[in-house]
């Protein structure tokens, strides 16, 4: 066991609404853009993906880019469309916060609020959401070791908020052919030192479209608490990650084959 004194091991079961995440439950299916574009994407994407069967509706409202030319999100206006949107089909939503100064109005409108992997670092960041009352989905940094991941988790807890669902979504190795490695002996090893739900993001984890499937069937295979995944009506015109996202046909065969391994 790591040194660690809040966070010990014991199996923490994180509530969302009605839903249950961690412990013995069913993995539970986070989908939708990386963006949210418009109200009519948004809104048109929720509603395909609650009849198939989500459980949780993502969107990114403030988004962190390489590039400072490439789209950076609606901001306030797009945490209003996917609130609007989870409300419609009574999806929780989960979106990314970025800046401590944004944590009022993003704890507002989302059920969870997901800090990032570029962020996983930013430790007043961490002491700032471990005094909110919302759950907090932790991504591992792009090149952080498992030891540095439960101390950000840990962070958190110190300060107050042990409602910690945790994202193994790649790490950047030599390996240039996947966008990032997904380190999927990650998931048993952080169910065990950290007690917490642990979730997979395979769009990020490869960035490779016709990985997705595979890698999601193995991440339910190793215990993953649920996956995370990029979905876009049409992935070609989205304003970011389009090569990493599935379209609503393709999320829907994947959905369907993972369930038929649960």
């Amino acid at each position: 066991m790591l040194n660690t004194k809040v966070l010990n091991g014991k199996q923490n079961v994180v509530k969302v609404g009605k839903l249950n995440i961690g412990g013995d439950n069913p993995p539970v299916f986070i989908a939708g853009p990386c963006s949210v574009e418009s109200r009519e994407q948004i809104i048109n994407t929720a509603m395909a993906l609650k009849e198939i069967g989500v459980n949780i509706l993502r969107g990114g409202a403030f988004k962190p880019r390489t590039s400072p030319y490439s789209f950076q999100g609606l901001g306030v206006e797009g945490l209003k469309y996917l609130k609007e949107a989870g409300e419609m089909t009574g999806l929780p939503v989960v979106t990314e916060l970025m800046d401590e100064k944004n944590i009022g109005v993003v704890s507002e409108f989302a059920d969870i609020i997901q800090i990032g992997s570029r962020n996983m670092y930013n430790y007043s960041l961490l002491k700032a959401v471990g005094k909110v009352d919302k759950p907090i989905l932790l991504k591992r940094g792009m090149s952080a070791s498992i030891k540095e991941w439960i101390m950000a988790a840990e962070y958190i807890a110190y300060y107050g908020n042990e409602n910690i669902i945790l994202c193994e979504r790649g790490i950047r190795t030599f390996e240039t052919y996947t966008r990032n490695t997904l380190d999927l002996s990650a998931v048993p090893i952080m169910k065990k030192e950290a007690g917490l739900p642990v979730i997979v993001d395979p769009s990020h984890g490869t960035g490779i479209r016709e990985l997705i499937k595979p890698m999601s069937k193995a991440a339910i295979a190793c215990g993953a608490d649920g996956l995370m995944v990029e979905v876009h009506p049409n992935p070609k015109e989205a304003l970011s990650d389009g090569k990493q996202s599935l379209n609503i046909d393709e999320y829907k065969e994947l959905y369907k084959e993972v369930i038929s391994i649960i």
